[in-house]
């Protein structure tokens, strides 16, 4: 068959900009999850436009699992084979390559080396199990993937839109292929910075035109989250670790979002995003990258940055930094200006509750210093593949009146 035909084909079933199906998730603490509604029943056969939409979704599912590098626990291989057995698409496994190992974004931006290994070993695996028609392309991809060296660094894509094709409004992130290297664990996205990206997409009037502080940014998913689609009027990436603030630099440069040369200080260039809305309006923001250690805030750092919101993700995770945190919040939210107190500012925080003991410390630790601490309710949309069953909290604290 010819691929471009087949790009043809999967053009014309995009699902509706409107639909909002449940993605499937990746199961980071090894549990299977829901897929949505991929399994065939032959009752439920309304024809072949109904069929092509739905194997639209099915290789939907495939693409945004397989470019965020999810488990392969995760993907729906069980209701492949199914599909392959039953013949109702002959060319589904080859739409499946061109949409993951054979598109183009994975040439220019790849999951790691090991990862396509395993995953294209597994569909192989799965296309030999049921029987199928031989094809070159997958056994060709798999020789190409063998000659490939390991690298240190992968990539990963998170779509922000819920559509067939890639439409470039994605997400890429250069990460390390190991949670700990190079004594961070900054190098890597974790969950609950998707969560909380998710939380802002839906609440975007929250970030519009104000001046957000991130602390620990890592490698930058959930700021440009917010810089692609809510219309800060000023972002600013802080985090502390030299090599964790080189990779963020070019993670937002790769991003499309313009910082000044001089790295790492209170500098600040003209960025253009597109809002929320779809508008076609191009919006400015500004987007600072501060190297920012919580020991050594000061007021005078304080008043010159002056954010609206101060945010963060998956910072509370060590009893050790707890203190330090809490002293750092108190600071952000009684800022002063001109020798008048200011108490305007908010803090939003998205957790991973690994250790509930840490966790209720932290709140423990804000009660003592007078910050109050309200839990929100979280994301209802699912937009990034990762473990939803993972206890992730968001609260928002000010500083009590």
């Amino acid at each position: 068959m010819n691929r471009d035909n087949v790009n043809e084909d999967l053009s014309k079933s995009l699902l509706p900009e409107g639909e909002r199906e449940a993605l499937p998730v990746a199961a980071g603490g090894g549990k299977m999850v829901s897929y949505g509604p991929w399994r065939l029943q032959e009752d439920n056969d309304h024809g072949p436009e109904w069929r092509q939409q739905e194997d639209g979704r099915f290789i939907l599912t495939f693409q945004r699992l397989f470019f965020a590098m999810c488990r392969l626990d995760s993907f729906p291989m069980a209701e492949l084979g199914e599909r392959l057995r039953n013949k109702r698409n002959p060319a589904l496994l080859h739409q499946v390559l061109l949409q993951t190992v054979l598109h183009p974004l994975c040439k220019k931006y790849p999951p790691s080396v090991k990862y396509r290994r395993i995953f294209l070993s597994e569909l192989i695996k799965k296309h030999e199990m049921e029987g199928a028609e031989p094809l070159d392309e997958l056994y060709d991809a798999l020789g190409e993937v063998l000659r490939s060296e390991d690298s240190l660094m992968c990539y990963k894509n998170y779509f922000l839109k819920i559509i067939v094709q890639l439409s470039g409004e994605n997400i890429t992130l250069a990460e390390n292929v190991a949670i700990i290297s190079e004594g961070t664990t900054g190098l890597v996205t974790w969950e609950a910075a998707l969560y909380f990206a998710e939380w802002a997409m839906e609440n975007p009037e929250v970030f519009n035109c104000r001046t957000i502080l991130e602390l620990g940014s890592g490698i930058g998913l959930a700021g440009i989250a917010i810089c692609k689609t809510c219309n800060p009027k000023r972002y600013i990436f802080s985090d502390c670790h030299p090599n964790v603030l080189k990779q963020l630099r070019k993670n937002i440069i790769r991003n499309n979002l313009l910082i000044d040369s001089d790295t790492w200080n209170s500098k600040e260039s003209e960025i253009e995003t597109k809002s929320n809305s779809g508008s076609e309006e191009i919006q400015s923001s500004k987007v600072t990258i501060f190297r920012l250690d919580w020991g050594e805030i000061t007021q005078e750092l304080i008043s010159e940055i002056q954010s609206d919101i101060i945010m963060a993700t998956d910072i509370i995770y060590d009893p050790e930094v707890v203190i330090c945190l809490v002293s750092v919040l108190k600071k952000l939210l009684v800022a002063t200006t001109d020798g008048k107190r200011k108490t305007s500012s908010v803090v939003y925080l998205g957790s991973t509750i690994r250790n509930p003991e840490t966790y209720h410390q932290f709140k423990m630790e804000l009660d003592k210093v007078g910050i109050e601490h309200h839990k929100m309710k979280g994301p209802s949309t699912e937009v990034f593949p990762y473990n939803k069953c993972t206890k992730i909290e968001l609260l928002k604290l000010c500083y009590g009146t």
